[in-house]
């Protein structure tokens, strides 16, 4: 194996560890971005800073303004003297359309995943725009 597809295990592997933050019930994302071998921010889904921590209503459907794992590791760069400008993602689902705008935007050239969300959108619009984009199965990435 080689030593990216090491790092990029441990990586995913982590940002599974920190989806465990997440106070979501139907569903935990984690998020890492890592630029020079550096972890420079991290997210998991949940509400706004200063909201409850309550991600779906009583029949289960999540507020909409809950965020995604993605967009709270890029608003947090903002909030921090880091860029993202060439970092890698490292994101336990596969990012929607409306983060990938984000990941764009924020000079991301790399997205490691290790979950399909159930539309490829997201990755689609990466992919044009030239954005590397690579998925691990959570299968593959093992414990070591």
């Amino acid at each position: 194996m080689s030593k990216q597809l090491a790092l990029d295990k441990r990586y995913l592997r982590m940002a599974a560890i920190w989806a465990e933050n997440s106070y979501c019930i139907r569903r935990r994302v984690g998020a890492l971005i890592v630029k020079d071998k550096m972890i420079i921010s991290d997210g998991y889904n949940g509400t706004p800073a200063g909201f409850e921590n309550v991600c779906e209503d009583e029949n289960g459907m999540t507020y909409p303004y809950v965020l995604h794992a993605e967009a709270n590791a890029i608003t947090k760069i903002a909030c921090s003297g880091n860029n993202s400008k060439g970092a890698t993602l490292y994101v336990t689902a596969s990012p929607c359309i409306e983060c990938a705008k984000l990941i764009i935007q924020a000079g991301i050239k790399r997205v490691v995943y290790s979950e399909q969300y159930r539309l490829p959108d997201g990755i689609k619009l990466l992919e044009k725009a030239l954005i590397e984009v690579l998925y691990i199965g959570r299968e593959e990435l093992g414990s070591q």
